[in-house]
């Protein structure tokens, strides 16, 4: 458990943020965990275009995925893993915060057990996974999703060829990236028209990983 925040914040000011104050970027990386400690704060993906002149006041999401009402830990699961953050953060309203080192707020966790270190962390990867796959169906194109599906399930044969082996049904992996299992069927038919993978039925050879992970954006 992390350690009382009256006792951790002592030698971490306050800071003021106002409203549409970002306060995390998407797969930025940040050297410190945040604390809400009032305010609210919009999660989500922010939007590639500037706002209008003239355009009414809003938190400059193009999608909000969540809400975080202080007092609480702003993506508190990139912090335990170490990661930059899979949101966007920005302040909906008038926000109080404190910002902890990131070596200092890990010391602070589970009182040094290395049991509940690790059910810790494994709680934070299953948020994180879920956080990803949201962000992921909303800022990126059935052939993009599909592709970085592909590449987290690649594995490497015997002979040294990249494949993935598809252990479920495809309607059950098209529900994983949100589109129609119809939709899956040509997104992999579009992928092996242009030489990115090969195979039919339950193994799928990935040609040219480079490309799918340039299609991805990872």
């Amino acid at each position: 458990m992390l350690a009382n925040p009256s006792t951790l914040f002592k030698t971490h000011t306050p800071e003021s943020a106002g409203v549409g104050t970002v306060l995390l970027r998407r797969s930025v990386a940040s050297d410190a965990a945040i604390f809400i400690e009032s305010g609210r704060v919009a999660l989500g993906i922010a939007s590639a275009e500037p706002a209008l002149a003239g355009a009414p006041a809003g938190n400059g999401l193009e999608h909000q995925l969540g809400v975080v009402e202080g007092p609480a830990w702003l993506e508190a699961n990139a912090a335990v893993l170490n990661l930059p953050s899979a949101m966007d953060a920005v302040a909906e309203t008038e926000v109080v915060l404190r910002r902890v080192p990131l070596n200092e707020f890990r010391e602070t966790l589970t009182g040094g057990s290395p049991a509940v270190s690790a059910v810790l962390a494994d709680v934070a990867r299953a948020h994180r996974q879920q956080t990803e796959l949201a962000v992921s169906r909303l800022s990126k194109d059935a052939e993009a999703r599909c592709a970085e599906w592909l590449l987290r399930h690649a594995q490497n044969s015997d002979k040294g060829v990249c494949l993935v082996q598809l252990q479920q049904r495809k309607r059950l992996i098209a529900a994983q990236l949100g589109i129609a299992p119809e939709t899956l069927s040509r997104v992999l038919r579009h992928l092996r028209e242009r030489s990115l993978i090969s195979g039919s039925g339950r193994t799928v050879n990935l040609v040219d990983p480079s490309g799918l992970r340039s299609l991805a954006g990872v």
